[in-house]
């Protein structure tokens, strides 16, 4: 074999390498990415356990303390049952906006009593679904991001074709339905003055 077949072999072999060393750098780039998307959606899904937990505390404080209209609780407490049958991201995502509608409604009612609105527990379990709520805003915002990052790079050559022969495809955003777009209305009663 004389010299230049050898140094165009080692060329070939070296540019093989090069090219296979590239796709692995890909590959574990786009899992990275596939992966920290899940792992935000799975923090998203413990700070809506941790809602769905707190919930029936918030409804038992508000049932003991006055008769409610009986709609609004009924709703949150329909709204945190259908989170636990939610399967997919898209599922979960319209049963926690369906939460937290309900939760708004059912803080406003409160301001119509007095003494439910001063009382401790209730004030206790009110601040800490308002923390859950603020947290589930920052995570959704974080996931999104993730969701972003991964859905730009399977898009982007050449990570797209590593990412079309590995069957990447875009994920979906958590995305606030409609309805939960629109102002809320609150109507507090206030005494009349006379």
């Amino acid at each position: 074999m004389d010299m230049s077949n050898i140094i165009i072999f080692g060329v070939l072999i070296f540019g093989v390498l090069a090219i296979l060393g590239y796709i692995f750098v890909i590959y574990n780039g786009l899992i990275s990415l596939k992966e920290n998307m899940k792992k935000s959606w799975a923090n998203i899904d413990v700070m809506l356990k941790q809602r769905y937990d707190e919930l029936p505390k918030l409804v038992s404080v508000c049932e003991s303390y006055a008769e409610f209209e009986k709609s609004v609780l009924d709703r949150l407490m329909e709204a945190r049952e259908g989170y636990m049958r939610a399967d997919t991201v898209s599922q979960k995502a319209k049963a926690s906006g369906a939460i937290s509608s309900a939760l708004s409604g059912l803080f406003a009612l409160a301001e119509n009593y007095p003494d439910l609105k001063s009382n401790n527990n209730f004030l206790q379990l009110q601040n800490r679904i308002s923390h859950l709520e603020e947290s589930l805003a920052d995570r959704r915002e974080f996931y999104n991001d993730s969701v972003n990052n991964y859905n730009i790079r399977i898009q982007q050559i050449p990570d797209l074709f590593v990412a079309n022969f590995l069957n990447f495809t875009c994920e979906d955003p958590f995305q606030v339905p409609e309805t939960e777009r629109q102002d809320v209305d609150i109507k507090i009663k206030l005494p009349s003055m006379q």
